[in-house]
């Protein structure tokens, strides 16, 4: 699966993304999946959506991502 066809992100993919350590990505991905959790989502640990994240981390819908 391509990176443009991915629904979730992980932890290593976030900190070389944001070149953070794999580390406070596992603490970022926590607390999104808390978020998604409260609202009523299933969450899968470890990852987050990857919509969820851009939304949350970017403040607006990432078109073709």
């Amino acid at each position: 699966m391509t990176t443009e066809t991915k629904i979730y992100i992980t932890a290593p993919e976030m900190a070389e993304m944001l070149g953070i350590s794999i580390g406070h990505a596992y603490k970022i991905i926590r607390g999104l999946n808390e978020e998604l959790k409260s609202k009523g989502y299933i969450v899968i640990a470890g990852k987050v959506s990857k919509g969820y994240f851009e939304k949350r981390w970017f403040g607006y819908e990432v078109q073709g991502g």
